[in-house]
């Protein structure tokens, strides 16, 4: 994955090599399920905080996020 993805705050968008976009949609919509599910394989509220860099942890926010992206992404490919 390193290398095969550019962002700067002069480009209004980023490109990532199609490998590294079907595996980052791969693992997008795992996270997704690994903060939904109930029982012991699931994310636990303290790791989801570290996921949500300071700011106030919602479980059903960032489900939304993984889920959605990995989606768009695999939309694209």
């Amino acid at each position: 994955m390193p290398g095969s993805l550019t962002i700067s705050h002069h480009q209004s968008a980023a490109t990532l090599d199609h490998a590294d976009a079907e595996r980052l949609a791969t693992v997008l919509a795992d996270l997704a399920y690994l903060l939904e599910i109930p029982g012991p394989d699931r994310i636990t509220d303290a790791q989801v905080a570290v996921l949500c860099e300071g700011r106030a942890p919602d479980r059903a926010e960032l489900v939304h996020f993984c889920a959605s992206a990995a989606r768009s992404l695999k939309g694209q490919l």
